[in-house]
């Protein structure tokens, strides 16, 4: 079973290699993303309003739950939801590799695309602009573990309610937006009104935002974003694994 599990893991390796559009949208969007906000006057400026950083080294963590996101939402439904559509799910849980493998080989594929990202996003970000590193490393891998998790579940749970490819991915687009919003791409978390900053600090990927944020500048991630963080990766994966259809 074990060879049975890792020979599904290689093939899916090999057909997502296959699929340039998935790896750029995961992989490189997110660290282009950030060196184009780099380019724009003042942004790599230190701002007394922000304590005497820069905008550029909010949009480094900003930048790594984007991938998080593109992983979970875009990439997750479309996959998924087609082996279901074209009856490969179906035949698979005939044979002595269950379905859950192939559920299994994508969380590794595209969480490890995820993490790939975001230490390309840390890396750009410390040559071109001289952003600091995470001041708190072990803080930083488990808030994005965390943020990881809840994605890919939000992912999961598209893939269980959404009847077609087509449903998954109208889905999967009206969550894309909002998640982004509140992660921070259009407007850092950091800088949003108190009260808004309150609001979005309770969904996945706001919580996931204030938590990578402090452990860049050194601290340990609050305890409330880190139990946000896991009760919606919690209830999410819940929700999928209640609804998720093999067939």
């Amino acid at each position: 079973m074990a060879s049975a599990s890792a020979a599904v893991l290689k093939t899916e390796a090999r057909l997502m290699t296959r699929e340039p559009g998935v790896l750029f949208w995961i992989i490189a969007f997110p660290t282009l993303l950030m060196v184009i906000l780099g380019l724009i006057p003042g942004f790599d400026d230190a701002d007394p309003d922000l304590g005497g950083r820069r905008v550029i080294d909010l949009y480094v963590p900003v930048a790594a739950l984007l991938a998080v996101i593109m992983a979970g939402l875009q990439a997750m439904p479309p996959i998924l939801i087609g082996y279901r559509e074209r009856g490969i799910l179906r035949r698979m849980s005939t044979t002595p590799v269950r379905p859950a493998t192939l559920l299994t080989s994508q969380i590794i594929l595209l969480g490890g695309g995820a993490f790939a990202s975001a230490a390309l996003v840390i890396a750009v970000g410390r040559i071109a602009f001289g952003v600091e590193l995470p001041g708190n490393v072990v803080g930083y891998l488990l808030a994005l573990v965390l943020a990881t998790a809840g994605a890919l579940a939000m992912g999961g749970l598209v893939c269980a309610i959404a009847p077609t490819q087509r449903a998954g991915q109208a889905i999967g687009s009206a969550l894309f937006f909002p998640s982004m919003f509140t992660a921070g791409v259009w407007l850092p978390v950091q800088t949003m009104p108190d009260l808004l900053r309150d609001i979005v600090g309770y969904s996945p990927m706001g919580a996931s935002s204030e938590a990578l944020d402090a452990a860049m500048r050194g601290g340990w991630p609050h305890w409330v974003d880190l139990a946000v963080m896991a009760l919606w990766a919690a209830l999410l994966t819940a929700g999928a694994a209640r609804w998720f259809r093999w067939e």
